[in-house]
């Protein structure tokens, strides 16, 4: 059983990697495997990814902090964004992002939190990469636009109610780029649905 004035410390050091850290930092700060093993086990931390450890124990902090660290080279899309725009009132149950599909498939095997990656092509990761804030955390998210395009391209597999609210949403969103939107949709092969789905409306 840990001393309290020792979990304190634990919390500190713990606050000062934003609640994560790796088996090599916990090293660094002489907590060995015999050590971490206790914390697992007093429910302090959880092994969010291997390597990876996460201060549960009264940290507070947003799931989007534990993203950020895991995955900085993703960007939020899909449903995570609609919500953002609020194109959705449906708060997801995944954090949804984009990342390239040549990164190791273990990287986004996680117990928490929930995730769903959208692996794709390099050269389009970045593109309409806008930046946001939730939870007061700076983070990387798709524009208006490019949610709008991924949605058209991804609409097979979405929830029919889902797609029509953030197609009427993003119609009637004054910041929508109609440029920008035709712009990703040649990149992204979906120009013919943009005119026959948004293009009425336009």
């Amino acid at each position: 059983m840990l001393q309290k004035n020792n979990i304190e410390i634990l919390r500190k050091l713990f606050s000062q990697h934003n609640y994560i850290m790796t088996t090599a930092e916990l090293t660094a700060s002489k907590l060995y495997y015999a050590d971490i093993k206790l914390l697992l086990d007093e429910g302090l931390i959880e092994r969010v990814r291997r390597g990876y450890y996460h201060w549960i124990e009264d940290s507070g902090e947003s799931e989007i902090v534990i993203i950020n660290r895991l995955f900085p080279d993703a960007v939020l899309c899909m449903e995570t964004a609609l919500f953002y725009y609020r194109y959705s009132d449906r708060n997801p149950a995944e954090w949804n992002f984009a990342i390239d599909k040549n990164v190791s498939r273990l990287r986004t095997k996680i117990d928490y939190p929930f995730i769903k990656a959208y692996r794709v092509e390099p050269a389009l990761v970045t593109l309409g990469e806008a930046s946001g804030k939730i939870d007061s955390i700076d983070v990387r998210i798709y524009d208006r636009d490019r949610t709008i395009c991924d949605v058209l391209r991804n609409m097979n597999k979405m929830d029919k109610e889902i797609f029509n609210k953030a197609i009427q949403g993003y119609v009637k969103d004054p910041k929508k780029n109609v440029p920008n939107l035709m712009s990703y949709a040649k990149v992204l092969r979906v120009q013919k649905r943009v005119k026959e789905l948004i293009g009425v409306w336009l």
